[in-house]
């Protein structure tokens, strides 16, 4: 019988956030495979348990992950734990998930603590739907490819940034974005020195540049993309050629202000001018012609 790999979420920031479950299920486990096992292991010792601690970290991914399926072959429990936050997610862990599964063993999962809903929560940029980027690329085509899909969104949009990336993550927003969108800074979430930073991109850029020298873990949530403002011109051309094609005034004001977004109403008043002054123009009867008596 194949054994169990259980993700493991852990704080992000205040050990206090360590849930009963993730005490019990770590003191339980054969092995709790850790992304730093020095950090992890203060978490067992503020914990106030013992376990046998193996490193999973990019380093040695593969190496450890023949390890983790030879074990859960054998019908051992895993724990798996990264830094902070849940495995898997921007994280190691998505080898370790993948070896489970090709073994058939049972996954899964002890929630907790999120930087990414937690700074959506603080941010008031809306949260019904928002998209995770994790942390942008350092440099290339990429990454420009990476922050053009970020500012056009209409999501709000939740980045990572560490200390030494954080002012040029922000300066190459703003100049793709504009300087006026809104972004909120979640610095150090959950740590003794947490800070909720909320401005423009260009107040960002001037406040992380020559007023803090940036420290600590960011977490950054773009304000979405503008709408755009409904195109009147183009949704009365649409009317027009629909009425040319025989469809009456009312049913086409309304489908073409359905799809457009232009109020129904105006679109009508300026149906019903555009038909007039067409009318006059017709007859002859312009403001640019004068009827003889």
């Amino acid at each position: 019988m194949t054994g169990s790999l259980i993700i493991c979420a852990t704080p992000i920031g205040n050990l206090e956030d360590a849930s009963p479950r993730l005490k019990h299920t770590l003191a339980a486990a054969n092995v709790v495979f850790a992304e730093d096992t020095r950090r992890t292991g203060k978490l067992l010792e503020h914990l106030g348990i013992t376990a046998q601690l193996r490193s999973f970290f990019l380093g040695n991914e593969g190496e450890r992950t023949v390890e983790i399926r030879s074990r859960l072959e054998r019908g051992e429990t895993i724990a798996l734990v990264s830094d902070a936050g849940m495995p898997a997610v921007s994280d190691p862990g998505v080898a370790a998930v993948r070896a489970a599964r090709s073994v058939g063993a049972n996954i899964s999962v002890v929630p907790g603590p999120s930087a990414v809903t937690s700074a959506i929560a603080v941010a008031g940029l809306g949260g019904d739907r928002f998209v995770f980027e994790g942390f942008l690329p350092r440099s290339g085509e990429e990454r420009g490819r990476r922050i053009e899909s970020v500012v056009q969104d209409d999501r709000p949009v939740v980045l990572f940034s560490a200390p030494s990336r954080v002012t040029k993550d922000l300066a190459d927003l703003a100049a793709a974005a504009g300087d006026a969108r809104t972004v909120v800074i979640a610095r150090e979430i959950t740590k003794l020195h947490e800070e909720i930073w909320s401005g423009t991109l260009a107040e960002a850029v001037d406040h992380w540049t020559d007023d803090v020298e940036p420290r600590g873990e960011f977490t950054l949530v773009i304000e979405p993309r503008p709408e755009s403002p409904p195109d009147l011109p183009a949704a009365l051309n649409a009317v027009i050629q629909r009425m040319a094609g025989g469809e009456r005034l009312s049913n086409a004001v309304r489908d073409v202000a359905e799809e457009t977004g232009v109020s129904r109403r105006v679109l009508y008043e300026a149906a019903l001018a555009d038909r007039a002054a067409t009318r006059r123009s017709e007859s002859g009867d312009t403001p640019h012609t004068r009827r003889d008596p």
